[in-house]
């Protein structure tokens, strides 16, 4: 059975760093495009940024040139490198393999960034 874990949120001030991770097991993940999404409090779940099965990288206008992604296939990982982080960066993260239907959402990691 799929599973997607992520990790590495917390409680940062604005102007800091964060890196995430999302363990994907079950399955064969490395020719597969991954994704970051998040789901502030009262909003919609959207899209942050994705990752091809060739590493190239695509994010939403918002987190260019603070948030980048990547990914180590040999460990099935997909990390979210979060720097100079804002308060409407608070939202709990979420991976998942794209096109999106196929796997179930894991429980996320929060992130909460103070003003």
């Amino acid at each position: 059975q799929v599973q997607l874990v992520e990790s590495g949120g917390g409680l940062v001030q604005a102007g800091g760093s964060l890196r995430l991770s999302c363990v994907a097991s079950g399955g064969v993940f490395s020719t597969k495009a991954m994704g970051w999404y998040r789901q502030a409090p009262g909003k919609q779940r959207e899209w942050v940024a994705t990752i091809t099965r060739g590493g190239l990288t695509n994010c939403v206008d918002s987190v260019k040139g603070r948030f980048t992604m990547s990914r180590d296939n040999a460990k099935n990982t997909v990390y979210l490198q979060m720097n100079r982080l804002k308060p409407e960066d608070t939202a709990v993260y979420y991976c998942n393999v794209i096109p999106l239907g196929v796997y179930t959402w894991g429980q996320g990691t929060q992130v909460t960034v103070s003003s």
